[in-house]
């Protein structure tokens, strides 16, 4: 049995659609309306939850507000598999939430409100010790305190665990905690910020990719949008493309390829064949609009 934790972030997405965005001072009406379940974390857990085997575990870590969103989110997990330990309700704190403009031409402006996310510290992390304990693979990202982060890296590495970082949103400082990661997966942007390596193609990737090796990660896999992912790693160095589909929304896209490489590795597959597998993911989630709600079940992978 695959047993994969998970710690990040949560957020309510309320999504606006705009002919054009608005520019200071200006107040617009919006095309549609809608309150998606988001968060990095959260989204990259429910993929976990979705795409993995009817035995494995997928524990969250993670803090919502005492609110009604926050039980709404909690509750879909539980329905999806995510084991309930890890999810804390916080007092008199609001749930994460961001709000987000969308024109029509794909431009987009993005506010957050950290809420709850914000309290998941250190000394938090320390009550779900056995989680730890018991798991064989770490995927964290960068949407909760950069502590956190780093506290969760070396704990898990202590005991053993194949940590996974997802270096989202980009980083630029405070890079210290990059020597207790195993597997790294930035998209283009975030290699770019990581490295200062601008990444276009796939000879900048492997140079990128070998700076990330010098402090100490052994795997890369940097996503490389509709070309596919590189890999640097010890069993195989290459490019696996992706799928050619018609993409309608890429909000996921990423999250449910980070929780089904990390599947596909706990399932013991090959770091080519987990990103194929992650590949096929995120392929079906960009053909349907929303976060949570495009990410597919592995039936749907499987066919």
């Amino acid at each position: 049995m695959s047993h994969i934790l998970v710690i990040g972030s949560a957020n309510a997405d309320h999504v606006m659609n705009f002919e054009y965005l608005p520019v200071p001072g200006q107040t617009l009406k919006s095309r549609s309306y809608r309150l998606e379940h988001g968060g990095k974390g959260a989204n990259q857990a429910v993929a976990c939850a979705r795409l993995c085997l009817p035995d494995s575990r997928v524990d969250f870590i993670c803090h919502l507000g005492q609110d009604s969103i926050g039980n709404e989110m909690r509750d879909s997990w539980l329905k999806d598999g995510i084991q309930a330990e890890g999810i804390t309700l916080v007092d008199n704190v609001s749930t994460g939430t961001a709000m987000i403009f969308v024109a029509d031409n794909g431009e987009n402006a993005i506010g957050i409100a950290a809420g709850a996310n914000a309290h998941l510290t250190p000394l938090e992390l320390e009550k779900h010790y056995a989680l730890f304990a018991n798991a064989q693979y770490l995927l964290i990202q960068l949407e909760t305190p950069t502590e956190t982060v780093s506290n969760a890296l070396q704990m898990a590495k202590r005991l053993g665990i194949t940590t996974v970082l997802n270096p989202a949103p980009a980083a630029t400082q405070e890079l210290d905690y990059l020597k207790w990661v195993d597997i790294i997966t930035p998209n283009e942007t975030e290699a770019e910020a990581l490295t200062g390596i601008e990444v276009k193609h796939e000879e900048d990737a492997k140079l990128a990719a070998q700076w990330l090796h010098q402090q100490g990660i052994t795997t890369v896999v940097i996503t490389l949008g509709s070309k596919g992912a590189f890999i640097s790693s010890p069993g195989f160095t290459g490019l696996i493309p992706a799928l050619t589909v018609q993409a309608i929304d890429t909000v996921a896209a990423g999250d449910t390829f980070n929780g089904a490489l990390v599947v596909g590795l706990s399932e013991g597959m090959s770091i080519a064949a987990a990103v194929s597998f992650a590949n096929a993911a995120s392929a079906i989630t960009v053909t349907r609009e929303g976060a949570q709600r495009a990410i597919p079940y592995r039936s749907e992978v499987s066919r």
